[in-house]
C-alpha cells in the first residue's frame, strides 16, 4: 500500500529525474538537428561545386583559359578535400552515440588540408571579381555567361558568376558556426565537449589564417608590380604626402647610421635575403652569359668561308666545304632555335619572376623604417594614430609573407635554374652528336681516316709544330729590322723652338704631341697635334704617372702622358746631301738612309713591306705596312744593296731594302701521311 501511494504521489507531483531528462533530451534533439544540418549542407555545397567544375566550366569555353583558371582557381582541389570530409561525416552516422565526438576529431584531422586549399582560393577571389566586372562591360558576353549559369543553377538568379564565386568563402566561414551550434547543444560534462571545443577553435583559426594570408597576398600584389615610369610620370606622382614619408624615412635611416637610435636586427630574414640575393645574382650572370653566347653564335653563323673560293687544291677542302655547308644550313640554325626556346626564354621568365620578390624586399626596408619610427613613438607617447597602426600592420604582414614564402620561392628558383642548366648541357651534347653523325661520311673520304688515334694525334702535333716553326721564322725576320722612327710633321716655324729645347734638354727629353690636347685645369696646357715639348717630370705632384710636367719653350704645365711619344730627329735633306758629297764615286739618285744596314733582300718577285715609307723625292715610291711589293732590282744603280728598285701599284721607285721582308711560303693544304 505504501509503495502504491508513493507511485501515485510521484505521478501527480512529477519525478525529479524526469524533469532533469527533459532539457537533456531537448539538447540532444537540437544537437542531432545541428549535426544533420552540417551533413545536409555539406552534401548540397559539394553538389554545387561539382556542377561548377563540370557543367558550368565546360560551357564557358568562349572565355580565355587564363580567365577560367582565375575564376575557378583550385576548385578541383576543394572538391577533392570536401568529398573526403563528407564521406567521413556520413560514416559517423553509424556510430550515433559517438557521432559528435567523431565529428570533432574529424575537423581537427582536416584542419590543415582545409586551410591550404581555401587559402589559395580566397587569395585569387579579388582578381576573379575584377574579371566579373570586366564581363559586365560586354553585354553580349555577360548574357551568354548568365544563360549558362541559369541553365545549370537556377537558384543563382541574376547574381550569376558572383553567386558562384562567393560560395566557397561562405562555406569555410560557416564551419566554425556549425560546430559552435553543435557545441552549444552538448552537455559540458560530456566526453565530446572538449573535442568540439578544440575543433571549433581550430576552424576559427583556419578562418583567421586565411584572412591573414589574403591580406598578405594583397600587399604582395600591390608591391610586386615593377613599373617602368618615365621621369615625367614619376614627378607627377610626387605630392606632399609622399615627400613627407620619404623625408621621415631618410631621417630615421640617418639616425640609425649615426647610432642615435637602435636598428632592428632580424637574423632570420637577413639570412634569407642573402641566399635569395645569390640566386638572383646567378640568374643574372647566366642570362648575360647566354646572351653573349647567342651573339657569338649569330656571328659564327654569318661567317661562311665555304662559300668563298679558298684557292686551295681539292681533296679535303671539298669535303670540308660540303660538311660546313650542311652544318650551316641545318644543324647550327636548329641548335640556335632550340637554345632560344628552351634556355633563353625560360631564363628571361625566371629573371622576370625574381623581380617581384626583389621589389618586395626593397619595400620591406621602407616599411621597416616606418615600423621602427612607430615603435619609437609608442615607447615615448604610449599611443599611435590609425595611419601609424596601419603602417605597423603593413610591415608585419609584409615581413611575415617574406619569411614564410621566400624560402619556398628560392627553392623553386634554384630548381628552375637547375633545369635550365641541364637543358643547356643536353642541347650541347645533342649538337656534338649530330655534328659527329653528319661528319662520319666526310671523314671516311679524308686521307688520314684509317690512322689510329695515337698516330693521328702525332700527325696533328707535327703539322702544328711545322706551322709554328714557320710563324716563328717569319716573326724573327720582322724583328731583325728596327722599327723606323714615326714622327709627326712639325708645325710651321717650330724649328727654332725645337732647336732651343734640344740644346737645353737634349734629344732624350723631347716628346711630340700625337693628338690635340685641351687643358681642363689651371695647370693643364692646351697644345696642337705635332707640338714638340721637353719632359721635366714623368708624374704630377700627387704621384700620378698619367700626367707629365713639360716645357713648351715658353710655358710649363701638365699634359696627358698617353698623348706624347718620343721625338726622333730626322736629318734635313741638305744635311744628307752634305754627308754624301765626300763620296764622289758613290752619288745616288736618292739620299742615303740613316737606318743600320741589314741583310739585303734577294731578287725575288714578291716581298712584303714591313714598315710604311713616305717618298721624299720623285725617285722614291711610298709604301704601306703589309703591302705586296714587286722587287725589280735588289740594289741601286751604283750597286748599293741598301736601296731596292720596286714596283708598287704601277709606280716604280726606290725604297730602303731594310723596309722589305720575305713572307714564309704557305704550307701545302692538309697533312701528309707518315711513311
Amino acid at each position: 500500500m505504501t509503495d502504491h501511494g508513493d507511485d501515485e504521489l510521484s505521478s501527480r507531483t512529477g519525478s525529479p529525474d524526469k524533469e532533469g531528462r527533459v532539457p537533456e533530451e531537448r539538447s540532444l534533439l537540437h544537437q542531432s538537428l545541428a549535426v544533420r544540418e552540417l551533413i545536409d549542407t555539406e552534401v548540397s555545397y559539394l553538389h554545387v561545386l561539382q556542377l561548377c567544375a563540370s557543367d558550368i566550366r565546360s560551357h564557358l569555353q568562349q572565355l580565355p583559359q587564363g580567365d577560367l583558371d582565375v575564376l575557378f582557381s583550385n576548385i578541383d582541389d576543394i572538391i577533392k578535400v570536401n568529398s573526403k570530409l563528407l564521406h567521413d561525416l556520413q560514416e559517423t552516422a553509424a556510430r550515433e552515440e559517438e557521432q559528435v565526438q567523431l565529428i570533432g576529431n574529424l575537423f581537427l584531422e582536416f584542419q590543415e588540408e582545409l586551410e591550404q586549399v581555401y587559402k589559395v582560393y580566397c587569395a585569387s577571389y579579388e582578381q576573379a571579381l575584377l574579371l566579373v566586372e570586366a564581363y559586365r562591360m560586354e553585354p553580349r558576353l555577360q548574357r551568354e555567361i548568365q544563360d549558362t549559369i541559369e541553365a545549370v543553377l537556377p537558384q543563382a538568379g541574376s547574381s550569376g558568376l558572383s553567386f558562384l564565386l562567393v560560395i566557397p568563402l561562405q562555406r569555410i566561414t560557416k564551419y566554425p558556426l556549425l560546430l559552435q551550434k553543435i557545441l552549444e547543444n552538448t552537455l559540458p560534462d560530456a566526453s565530446a565537449y572538449p573535442v568540439l571545443q578544440r575543433a571549433t577553435s581550430a576552424l576559427q583559426d583556419v578562418v583567421t589564417n586565411i584572412n591573414e594570408y589574403k591580406r598578405r597576398k594583397e600587399v604582395a600584389s600591390k608591391y610586386t608590380k615593377v613599373e617602368h615610369l618615365s621621369l615625367r610620370e614619376r614627378l607627377a606622382r610626387i605630392n606632399v604626402h609622399t615627400l613627407s614619408k620619404k623625408t621621415t624615412r631618410l631621417g630615421q635611416l640617418l639616425k640609425q647610421e649615426a647610432g642615435l637610435v637602435p636598428k632592428t636586427e632580424d637574423k632570420e630574414f637577413d639570412d634569407l635575403e642573402e641566399s635569395f640575393h645569390w640566386v638572383s645574382l646567378c640568374v643574372t650572370e647566366l642570362k648575360n652569359n647566354v646572351a653573349a653566347y647567342l651573339d657569338n653564335l649569330e656571328a659564327f653563323l654569318r661567317f661562311r668561308p665555304q662559300e668563298y673560293d679558298l684557292d686551295i687544291p681539292g681533296g679535303p677542302v671539298v669535303q670540308y666545304c660540303y660538311l660546313a655547308r650542311d652544318l650551316q644550313l641545318q644543324a647550327f640554325p636548329e641548335f640556335k632555335q632550340r637554345l632560344e626556346a628552351l634556355v633563353w626564354q625560360p631564363l628571361c621568365s625566371l629573371a622576370k619572376a625574381l623581380a617581384g620578390p626583389q621589389n618586395l624586399i626593397k619595400k620591406r626596408l621602407d616599411k621597416l623604417l616606418d615600423f621602427e619610427r612607430v615603435e619609437e613613438k609608442l615607447l615615448e607617447v604610449g599611443s599611435m594614430t590609425y595611419e601609424e597602426e596601419a603602417a605597423r600592420h603593413m610591415y608585419e604582414a609584409l615581413n611575415s609573407l617574406l619569411v614564410a614564402e621566400l624560402p619556398q620561392f628560392k627553392q623553386l628558383a634554384v630548381r628552375w635554374l637547375g633545369q635550365i642548366l641541364c637543358t643547356f648541357v643536353t642541347l650541347q651534347r645533342d649538337l656534338a652528336k649530330q655534328v659527329l653523325q653528319r661528319a662520319e661520311g666526310s671523314l671516311a673520304q679524308l686521307p688520314h681516316h684509317h690512322i689510329s688515334d695515337p698516330a693521328f694525334r702525332k700527325l696533328v702535333e707535327d703539322a702544328l709544330g711545322q706551322t709554328s716553326h714557320q710563324l716563328h721564322a717569319f716573326q724573327e725576320n720582322f724583328e731583325k729590322v728596327l722599327p723606323p722612327p714615326t714622327t709627326q710633321p712639325l708645325l710651321p716655324g717650330a724649328e727654332h723652338q725645337v732647336q732651343a729645347l734640344l740644346s737645353r734638354y737634349g734629344p732624350g727629353k723631347l716628346y711630340q704631341v700625337t693628338s690635340n690636347i685641351s687643358g681642363s685645369g689651371t695647370l693643364d696646357l692646351t697644345l696642337p697635334r705635332g707640338h714638340v715639348v721637353a719632359l721635366l717630370q714623368d708624374k704630377d705632384t700627387k704621384g700620378n704617372s698619367s700626367r707629365w710636367l713639360v716645357d713648351t719653350g715658353g710655358h710649363r704645365g701638365y699634359v696627358p702622358a698617353g698623348k706624347l711619344e718620343l721625338y726622333h730627329m730626322v736629318p734635313r735633306e741638305e744635311e744628307l746631301r752634305g754627308q754624301a758629297r765626300p763620296h764622289r764615286d758613290s752619288q745616288r739618285q736618292t739620299p742615303e738612309p740613316t737606318l743600320a744596314s741589314v741583310p739585303s733582300v734577294p731578287a725575288v718577285t714578291q716581298v712584303v713591306a714591313v714598315y710604311p715609307f713616305v717618298a721624299r723625292s720623285s725617285h722614291e715610291v711610298s709604301l704601306q705596312a703589309g703591302q705586296q711589293v714587286t722587287v725589280l732590282e735588289a740594289q741601286d744603280k751604283k750597286g748599293n744593296p741598301e736601296w731596292s728598285l720596286v714596283e708598287v701599284n704601277g709606280q716604280r721607285g726606290y725604297v730602303p731594302s731594310s723596309f722589305l721582308a720575305r713572307a714564309p711560303g704557305p704550307a701545302l693544304w692538309g697533312w701528309s701521311l707518315p711513311s
